[in-house]
Order: structure tokens, then C-alpha cells, then sequence
């Protein structure tokens, strides 16, 4: 879709929804069965139910694409693929996946079936396109985090992979990066990554000076369409599959008109009242974070959007009429009457009825023109008309009304036609990898100064990328990896570091994001996938495998039992100690009026019930830790089936890492308040 008008895709949880975004001017809508969407608490559809939705959205010339964006464990893969072959069958135009063993899956199973990269993958740089693109998507839908500047790069180098681009130009904005967040899991066990977000952030957290630092307003690009157009973004994409079908009328409407050129103010209007979180903000794109760009659903927001719903009604009260049609009408004394009706694809053909000889006034053609052009209930409107009638005919107006709409009847059916094509699910059958002999230990530390001298037992150790390790001597026996920001917009910068790294004997690097394997593979790295690949199944170790990764950190959303049950040749690890990172961030939550003027790095942030949850910079992005620390040292058993168990030091000083080391090789209990993590109660 480079170089053209960008499409409207709107979100869809219900029926109404539906109506109201194909009514008010969508080029496509995305929505979700009851399973495996990143909006499960959304009414969303069924299986009859969604054939019945594209039959809808194709009649009227517009794409569906069904979200299959959530993490899917081993005994859900069959289930999900499932869902896969209903999309093909009947008819959707792409599915949305933020797993990548079942985008792997989907491509062996329906290599016609389009795929888009989610959000949930976290891509916010070009170095994730040679994957996409080895991997079969067709579009990816990029971080709500990129500037204006990092955008239009990254269209270009897409625009060469041959990959489309979906932006979000409106709707809510999350404070994590897509992908990259645990804070709903870890504190109430329902899972963003799959589908059940609770919206945790939305909930006071005080920094000091804002009650709510978590929460941010929502995002609008309306007045920066047309040079996201110029760019070649592809998709212009709507938030809000579980918020009001006047809500998304308002918003297909305004962008509709945005695209087109034209600056429609009792839209726009509507647009901003019908819901706001304390107004909007574009700070992403305009790479001014701060501040201003958070806020809340206050009493006068909820009060404003009530006061305009009434008036979006007529918005999508009426059929948009947005199909091109020709019609070619024949009439001739003692034959059938025959009209045909065609899109360019489709010929829908109705015969009926033999006109007679006038005898008062005969039928001309602006009479017959007259009853052809009456489609008001339907999408079609008349392009072109062609009419050849006899003269001195007279032709009924019912007659021609009977038989437009029985040729619009036909054409519907032909235009919401899939094709009866069948397909064999296969979920294939993967190596499982020897049983080895000692569980190993990596350790991640902070800095060279947190680095115990003695390393006895000690199998790897990492550092982060912006460590200073002038000096440094890689220890005698022992792995040494780097460890890649998840939040990379400067890849020069990453390059240049990795480099550094390379040349002082690091041979390893730990990646949590597509963009980040690529770049420490490019500089030579064996890489490992952290936690921020969210690898939840065996068929994604096997995917990233086939990648040419390493090792994994396996999902800290997985369960004890299910860490078990992983199926694959691929080293694998447990994140066994550390605060976990519940939040990569563009905008800093511990930022006040003052910006970052007076700040110590390190900070905390407080929720409602007195807990202080960590922040600390990283590579121009923020990292919001858990207020405790993992403690697994007293469980190592029911992990025995990994390869290593990781132990992730951040906050620690170099006395307490020596004890917490100890104590896992001791398998110790703690002595401190810990956490068991999600590995004994799961996910929702």
C-alpha cells in the first residue's frame, strides 16, 4: 500500500462496533474470537459469528484481519491454529500474531494466509526487518514509542523489504512498550501478553509528585496524517476494541477526512469528546516525552463524551454507499428485460419481465436512471450507466426496482463469496535435548564493582551494554556475554558498544527483542534470547533455534510444570533470581515538573498499598523493576530439566551478591521478603 492512501483500520469487539466502523468509512477493521486476542474481556466474536462478520465487511469492500496477537503455551497451539484455519477458510484478509512459534506454524500450515507482526513484538527498529521478512510477515505494526525521524527510516528500509507498515495514530497509549510489560501478570496474574491486561498502570503510583505515573494520555496523530502518508505507513490503526461503537465512528470518520485532505472541526471535535484521558498528547512522535503526557479519565472527561454521543449516531445510521458500480440495463419489445451489475470482478445478472407498447406515456431513460440509482440501502453507488430501451416501451417501476434489487442481492453474494478451500492442521513433532549432567549458573551483574573476585561455580557472567569495563579482564574458565538494551533507537550506537565489548573477549550476548539479536549477530555475538522474546512455547525456542539463538531464557510467564514440559534442542534457562522487569519504558514514570533535573537514578515509584517499585535509566529508555526480588534457590528441583539457571543482580551491592550466590549454590531459603515469581500460581 506504499505510495497510496493509507487504509482506516478500526477496532472491532461486537457487532455494533462493526456497523458503526464499516458505516463510518473503514478500509479495514481487526477483531478477535473469544481466545487468543490481546482483548479477551472484549464481547468479540464467535465462529458463526465471524464468517458472518467478513461476509459483511466484504460486500462492502473492506479487509478483516483477525487478531491472534496473545502468547500461546504448548497444549494451546493446536487450539490457536485452529482459529488459523477458520481465518483461512472464510476468508480473512491477515492475522495479527505476537507469537512467534505460531507464526512459524501459520506459514507452514497456510502459506496463503497474510500475517502482520503485532505490536506485542516490540518492533522500534529496522534491524528486526531481515526477521519479519525471513519469517513470512507481510506488514508489521510498529511501537507507539518511535519519533517522527525513526518512523520515516524505518519506512524506507521497509518500503525495501517489501514489508507495509501500521502505525497507531489514536487511542490508548500503554506505558510499557508493547511486549515488554509483566506488571498485570506479576501483581494480579492476569496477563497482558495474553489478552487479559487488567490495566494495573491506570492505578495510582506516586513519584513524588504525580499520584498517577503510570498513566498516560491518549494518543493522537490527527493533525500529522498527511505526513505519515508521505512517509508510506500503510495502515493508519484505531485503538479501542473494547470501548464504545460511537467512539469508533467518530474516529474512522476524523482520520477518514484527515486522510483526504480535508480539515473537518465538528469531527474533530467529537472525536476529542467522545473519550479522553485529560486530553491527548503526540509527545512519542514529536520526541517530547515528559509530563505533560501523562493523565487521567477525570469527571469532566466522562461528562463530555456523554454529551456527544447522541450526535455520532448519525454518523453510521445509514449505509455508506462507498462501492463503485457499473449498470447496464436492456429493454426491448418481447424480450426480457436484463440488468447487469458489476463491481470489475463480479457480474451479477437479473432477467425479468417483458416490457409493453406504450400507450400513454413511455419509459425513458431518465426513468429507468431514476429507479437504478435508488441503492441508498445498499454500499454500491452508480459509476456508470449504460440503458438502451426501445422507444415507445413502457416498463413498470416496480419491475425495475424488483430487478435491481435482485441483481444487488446477487452481487453481494458473489462480492462475500470465500473460497471452499479446506485445510490439514499439522503441529510437528520436536527434538527434545539430552539431559545434562549440572544445571549451570549465569549471573548478570550491574558493573564490574558487583563482580565477585572468587567465580568458583560461576558459568557465565554479563554485563549490560552501557557498563563501563575499562580495565576489565575477562576471568580465566568463564563465559563472558553482553547484555543488549530492549529499547534501541540509535543501532550505530549498539554497534560501536558491541564492538568494544567483542575486542575485551565478550563472546555472548543476551537479547531480549528481534532488533537486538540482529545487531549482536551482525557483530559476531553467539546469541541468547532473554526474557523479552517471551518464549512460551517449544515451537518459539525451535523458531529462534532455526535462527541461529543459542540459548533462551524461557518466559517467567511459564509455569514450573510447564518450563518442564518444553520440548526442544535448545539450551534453555529460568530467570531463577532478581527483581523481574515488569515495564520497558519510553517516558520516564519518576520524571515530575522538573523533568530529570535533580534526579539520583535511582528512584521509586509507590503504589496504593505503600510498595516501592524501582526505576533505573537505560539506554535513553526506563526499566520499572518489581519491589522484591525472585527467590528460587530452595526450588532448584522443580526446574531440573533447564540447562541454567540465571541470576539477574541489579539493585544488589557486592556483599549482598556473594550471599545471594552462596545461597543458590547451597539451595538456601531466603532471609528476605521474595517472591515465587508466576512459576507456581501462572497466568490468566
Amino acid at each position: 500500500m506504499n505510495n497510496k492512501t493509507p487504509e482506516i483500520l478500526a477496532p472491532v469487539g461486537n457487532s455494533e462496533m462493526l456497523v458503526a466502523a464499516v458505516r463510518s468509512g473503514a478500509d479495514a477493521v481487526y477483531l478477535g474470537l473469544d481466545d487468543f486476542n490481546a482483548r479477551r474481556g472484549a464481547e468479540n466474536f464467535n465462529n458463526n459469528t465471524i464468517k458472518q462478520a467478513v461476509g459483511f465487511c466484504h460486500t462492502r469492500g473492506v479487509k478483516v484481519y483477525l487478531a491472534l496477537n496473545t502468547l500461546v503455551s504448548d497444549s494451546e497451539m493446536l487450539p490457536a491454529l485452529s482459529v488459523a484455519k477458520l481465518a483461512a477458510e472464510c476468508g480473512i484478509d491477515a492475522v495479527i500474531v505476537a507469537d512467534l512459534g505460531l507464526a512459524t506454524l501459520i506459514k507452514k500450515n497456510f502459506k496463503d494466509l497474510p500475517i502482520h507482526a503485532s505490536t506485542q513484538l516490540s518492533v522500534h527498529s529496522e534491524s528486526a526487518l531481515p526477521y519479519l521478512k525471513n519469517a513470512g510477515f507481510s506488514r508489521v505494526v510498529v511501537s507507539r514509542e518511535m519519533d517522527r525521524a525513526s518512523l520515516a527510516n524505518f519506512c524506507k528500509k521497509a518500503k525495501k523489504f517489501g514489508i507495509e507498515v501500521e502505525v497507531f495514530v489514536h487511542g490508548a497509549l500503554c506505558m510499557s512498550v508493547s511486549g515488554q510489560c509483566l506488571l498485570s501478570a506479576v501483581i494480579g496474574g492476569r496477563s497482558g501478553n495474553r489478552g487479559l491486561c487488567a490495566g494495573p498502570c491506570r492505578l495510582p503510583f506516586n513519584n513524588g509528585g504525580n499520584q498517577y505515573a503510570l498513566s498516560l494520555k491518549d494518543l493522537s496523530l490527527i493533525d500529522y496524517t498527511q505526513e505519515l502518508s508521505k512517509m508510506g505507513v500503510a495502515s493508519f490503526k484505531i485503538e479501542g476494541r473494547m470501548k464504545r461503537p460511537e467512539y469508533v465512528a467518530a474516529a474512522v470518520a476524523a482520520f477518514k477526512n484527515a486522510v483526504n485532505g480535508q480539515n473537518n472541526n465538528q469531527l474533530n471535535d467529537l472525536l476529542n469528546n467522545v473519550f479522553s484521558r485529560s486530553g491527548f498528547t503526540a509527545g512519542y512522535y514529536l520526541n517530547k516525552t515528559g509530563y505533560e503526557m501523562f493523565g487521567i479519565r477525570t469527571a469532566q472527561d466522562v461528562k463530555a463524551s456523554g454529551g456527544v454521543l447522541s450526535k455520532i449516531h448519525s454518523l453510521y445510521r445509514a449505509e455508506n454507499q462507498s462501492v463503485p458500480i457499473t449498470a447496464s440495463f436492456r429493454a426491448a419489445l418481447g424480450q426480457e428485460i436484463s440488468l447487469t451489475l458489476t463491481d470489475g470482478i463480479n457480474k451479477a445478472v437479473a432477467n425479468g419481465g417483458v416490457p409493453e407498447a406504450a400507450i400513454n406515456k413511455a419509459t425513458n431513460k431518465e426513468d429507468v436512471f431514476k429507479n437504478l440509482n435508488k441503492l441508498g440501502s445498499t454500499p454500491y453507488y452508480l459509476q456508470e450507466c449504460n440503458i438502451l430501451i426501445d422507444e415507445n416501451l413502457f416498463i413498470p417501476a416496480a419491475l425495475i426496482n424488483d430487478l435491481r434489487r435482485a441483481a444487488c442481492e446477487q452481487l453481494n453474494a458473489l462480492r462475500s463469496a470465500i473460497k471452499n478451500e479446506q485445510y490439514n492442521v499439522e503441529v510437528p513433532n520436536l527434538a527434545v535435548k539430552k539431559q545434562q549432567e549440572k544445571q549451570q549458573i549465569y549471573c548478570r551483574f550491574q558493573n564490574t564493582g558487583t563482580i565477585p573476585e572468587n567465580l568458583s561455580g560461576i558459568d557465565l557472567i554479563a554485563l549490560p551494554l552501557e557498563a563501563d569495563i575499562t580495565g576489565f579482564k575477562v576471568p580465566v574458565g568463564v563465559k563472558t556475554a553482553v547484555e543488549l538494551p530492549r529499547g534501541i533507537e540509535n543501532e550505530d550506537f549498539v554497534l560501536r558498544r558491541l564492538a568494544l565489548f567483542k575486542e575485551n573477549g565478550f563472546e555472548y550476548a543476551f537479547c531480549g527483542t528481534l532488533a537486538a539479536k540482529e545487531l549482536a549477530t551482525l557483530a559476531g555475538y553467539k546469541t541468547i534470547a532473554d526474557i523479552g522474546f517471551n518464549v512460551f512455547n517449544s515451537h518459539t525456542a525451535a523458531a529462534l533455534e532455526q535462527d541461529g539463538v543459542s540459548q533462551t531464557v524461557l518466559s517467567p510467564e511459564l509455569t514450573a510444570t510447564q518450563i518442564s514440559n518444553i520440548k526442544t534442542s535448545l539450551p534453555t534457562g529460568f530467570f531463577a533470581y532478581g527483581r523481574l522487569p515488569l515495564m520497558l519504558t519510553k517516558n520516564c514514570p519518576v520524571k515530575t515538573q522538573n523533568g530529570c533535573a535533580g534526579c539520583k537514578k535511582d528512584r521509586t515509584i509507590t503504589d496504593r498499598l505503600g510498595k516501592n517499585f524501582p526505576v533505573a535509566c537505560q539506554n535513553g529508555f526506563s526499566v520499572l523493576y518489581n519491589s522484591v526480588p525472585i527467590w528460587l534457590a530452595d526450588k532448584k528441583s522443580d526446574f531440573a530439566k533447564c540447562d541454567f539457571m540465571y541470576l539477574y543482580f541489579t539493585f544488589e551491592t557486592a556483599q549482598t551478591v556473594k550471599k545471594v550466590i552462596a545461597a543458590y549454590q547451597n539451595g538456601d531459603t531466603a532471609k528476605t521478603e521474595y517472591s515465587r515469581g508466576l512459576y507456581f500460581r501462572g497466568v490468566k
